[in-house]
């Protein structure tokens, strides 16, 4: 009779409106773990926020699959992001947070176009690192920001793989070269002929030609707005979700650091 009532106990916790509750748990625990491993996100356990934070880190990955070993941001998981992103009426702005060391060209000016061509304010933080084609991604935005110990790397287009020496390829490279300048010089203050002086710069980088700038020299030189970190960037992504017009005049506001000019 004991054994029947222990019984009766199980089957009602393996079947019972407890087990219900629990199996849904556990449901949802997989589809986030699910979410993580193939977007890369996760929803955080915090209040609704109308900001929405996009993060791009490691190597940027294209057309070609990396190794596993490699931290990639993948560009086909972004874009659906920031169509979704635009038709979004409750997401009112987005935070872009850098920390790649560079990628794919291609996808990297995807990347870059999309975010620039967003109806909504947007602001970038660059930590540790926006070098190579995070720079176009990190100038991109309506403004941005670099905090003081990040770098930035800026150097010609390399080829990876079997390169044909002849006058075609090198033609090809200037042209991918011009795009990049180009880009980062209509979504910068940066004049084009500053920007290619940094990145043919030699005597710096040990086996490359090019330039590392830290933190404030990025300001100075007008590529980035101003050095600051994650409370800076929320706060100028606030003034300008409530300042439409900051939206359009936003680019135009170069802070140089205090006590120091280019």
């Amino acid at each position: 009779m004991k054994e029947n009532k222990i019984g009766s106990k199980l089957l009602n916790s393996q079947f019972g409106p407890e087990h219900e509750d629990e199996e849904e748990e556990n449901n949802k625990e997989q589809r986030t773990l699910a979410a993580l491993k193939q977007l890369g996100q996760t929803k955080v356990p915090a209040i609704d926020s109308d900001i929405h934070a996009l993060t791009i880190v490691g190597q940027i990955e294209g057309h070609k699959v990396l190794s596993p070993k490699i931290k990639t941001t993948k560009y086909e998981h972004l874009l659906p992001q920031l169509i979704a992103i635009e038709e979004n009426p409750k997401i009112k702005g987005v935070v872009v947070v850098l920390n790649t060391v560079g990628g794919d060209i291609e996808a990297g000016l995807a990347i870059s176009e999309m975010v620039s061509s967003l109806s909504k304010p947007t602001v970038s933080l660059v930590l540790g690192g926006g070098h190579s084609i995070g720079v176009p991604i990190a100038v991109s935005t309506d403004y941005s920001l670099i905090a003081e110990t990040a770098t930035m790397t800026i150097h010609p287009v390399r080829l990876t793989g079997m390169v044909l020496g002849v006058p075609q390829t090198y033609e090809y490279l200037e042209k991918m070269q011009e795009r990049i300048v180009k880009f980062v010089a209509q979504h910068s203050q940066i004049s084009e002929e500053k920007f290619k002086h940094l990145m043919f710069k030699r005597g710096e980088l040990v086996r490359d030609v090019g330039t590392v700038l830290i933190g404030s020299e990025a300001v100075e030189y007008n590529l980035i707005n101003q050095t600051g970190g994650l409370g800076q960037a929320i706060k100028k992504l606030r003034d300008i979700i409530e300042s439409p017009q900051q939206k359009q005049s936003s680019k135009m506001s170069i802070e140089v650091v205090e006590g120091e000019q280019h």
